[in-house]
Formats: structure tokens, sequence, C-alpha cells
């Protein structure tokens, strides 16, 4: 079964997304990929919605919260390798997709990685913010490709510090 619950973030509404266990989606109204506002299901009293939103208050106040809610990723073995890779950038830095493209290569033991292919990846999160996609910027630093929209891409690497923060 999928519960649903909704989080008043400062820039917009979030659907919580869990199998009961684990959670399983997290994305701001209107989000490409997303679904409409959630109905009551219930989720409210799930400790995995619980930790979500201790976990997305925390992050809001401008803390970095020191413990992740389970996760459930159902996804391609590549998908989940680049998701990996995102969840390791730290709190107030950046990653480009170039720099995400040579470790999925080193790690496959191979001379290159697209990019692109990368960038498709990070696109697929089901779990923004958690897993942060919205540190992973263009080449030089540009801010590019957030399915929450741009807007909500700058204010969250705002609120950690992290504008120009990319470590190359």
């Amino acid at each position: 079964m999928e519960y649903t619950a909704y989080y008043d973030s400062p820039l917009g509404g979030i659907t919580i997304a869990s199998d009961g266990e684990a959670l399983t989606g997290l994305r701001f109204e209107g989000e490409k990929h997303s679904a409409d506002a959630p109905e009551d299901t219930g989720a409210e009293e799930l400790s995995v919605i619980r930790q979500t939103k201790k976990w997305l208050n925390l992050y809001f106040s401008g803390k970095a919260p020191d413990f992740m809610p389970p996760l459930c990723l159902r996804a391609t073995a590549f998908r989940r390798a680049v998701w990996a890779i995102v969840r390791t950038i730290p709190y107030g830095k950046t990653m480009t997709y170039g720099e995400i493209a040579e470790i999925i290569a080193r790690q496959k033991g191979s001379a290159k990685m697209s990019a692109q292919a990368v960038g498709q990846a990070v696109g697929q999160n089901p779990i923004s913010i958690i897993i942060p996609c919205h540190r992973v910027v263009g080449a030089g630093g540009k801010l590019t490709g957030y399915a929450g929209g741009l807007d909500k891409k700058e204010a969250l690497l705002a609120l950690e510090g992290a504008l120009g923060a990319s470590e190359e």
C-alpha cells in the first residue's frame, strides 16, 4: 500500500510517499514527475513519515540533519549508483554532473561516462532534498535542471550556503 502525507515547507507544499516502512517519494507540489496533493491516508501515524518530517524541519531550519529516514529506491542499478553518489555530496557543497560521470566511469572501469546520462538519472530522483539532487550543478557551477524548478534549487542551495560552492 502507498501512504502519502503533506508537508508545508517554506518553499511550498511537499508530498511525502511511503510503502509503510520506508520513504518512496518526496516531491514539491507541481514538480515534474509528481502526483497532485495526496489524500489523507493515515500516513501521519507511520514512523517513517514522522522521521521524514523531523528531517525536513531540521533541514529547513538551516541545520544539516544527522540521520536519514529509511529509503526504498525502485530503479535501475545505474540510477541507484548515481543517487548513491549524490547522497555523498555534503550539506553546503555542490558537485557537477561531469564529476559524477567520472566517478561512475571509475566504478565501472570505463574510460568515460556520459554526463547527460547522469543528468537523466539525477532528474528521475524520486526523493528530492533528502537525496540532494539540488546539489548537482552544471559545468562551472551553472544552475541547471531541477524538477522542482530552478527557483527552488537556488533557494535550497542558498539555505545551505552552497551557491558557488562546487568542489572542482
